[in-house]
């Protein structure tokens, strides 16, 4: 019996990255997955891998800046498996623009995609969940909504303050009805954007400023999420857990870790 045994788990933004790791993980733990992307082709290679390992998985197309398409997903969730156990929300809309430069439709859509989702997602499922021996609310934050900033990405860290903002007022609203609200932040990690937007020199210089001088894996971000989706996370709630190699640890002295 896997961790997840014959759990039914949303994971938006499962056609790549964490959310594809995550999505793949679930289902090898057991859970019956909807694989919730935009995108339709990562979606359904995602889905693909899943039942070629023998995992059970639906692929539902959506815009998660879209309220009427993320009442549709819920619904077409309930209607497939009969429930639902846990959603992590792991879909994003990130473009990159300084603040002058930062149309009012991006911003919206930044909002739409990254924090509404959390209220529109928690709303509609919440009938679902209260049902569920072990309802879960999972999102992925970032170390920008922590402590770190990016240039051009000040809409980024608000969005991600913002999660993990939701992430302590739902986790204590919804404990009434055993639901728990969690959230991964991840550092650096591996993925097919990551090697479009910087460099291999760039990756290579942003690794070595974390103490474990290398990017996680998407898989390593994934394993949180299953820790939380977990019977042995139940008593775990308003929390957000840095997946970050020790990034949020700092190095106020200049000491270069190669010299360390």
């Amino acid at each position: 019996m896997g961790r997840l045994q014959d759990r039914v788990a949303i994971v938006t933004g499962g056609g790549r990255g964490i959310g594809a790791a995550t999505a793949e993980l679930f289902a090898r733990e057991g859970a019956k997955v909807i694989v919730a992307t935009l995108s339709r082709g990562p979606g359904e290679e995602t889905v693909a891998a899943i039942r070629q390992a023998g995992g059970a998985a639906t692929l539902v197309q959506v815009d998660m800046g879209d309220r009427a398409s993320v009442r549709d997903l819920i619904a077409t969730t309930a209607a497939t498996y009969g429930g639902i156990d846990v959603i992590v929300h792991n879909a994003a809309y990130i473009p990159f623009a300084m603040i002058e430069a930062l149309s009012d439709e991006d911003l919206d859509k930044t909002f739409d995609v990254g924090v509404k989702a959390c209220f529109w997602l928690a709303k509609d499922a919440l009938p679902h969940l209260r049902k569920s021996r072990a309802g879960r609310i999972l999102v992925t934050s970032s170390v920008a909504g922590l402590s770190h900033a990016i240039v051009g990405m000040a809409h980024y860290s608000a969005v991600k303050s913002a999660i993990n903002g939701f992430v302590r007022g739902a986790g204590l609203e919804l404990a009434r009805f055993g639901i728990t609200v969690n959230a991964v932040a991840p550092g650096l990690t591996e993925s097919a954007s990551l090697r479009r937007t910087a460099s291999p020199d760039a990756i290579k210089s942003m690794a070595s400023r974390i103490p474990l001088r290398r990017p996680a894996e998407a898989i390593e971000q994934a394993y949180g999420f299953l820790y939380f989706a977990s019977d042995e996370a139940a008593y775990v709630t308003g929390t957000v857990l840095p997946i970050d190699g020790g990034h949020l640890l700092g190095n106020p002295g200049g000491i270069e870790l190669d010299q360390i």
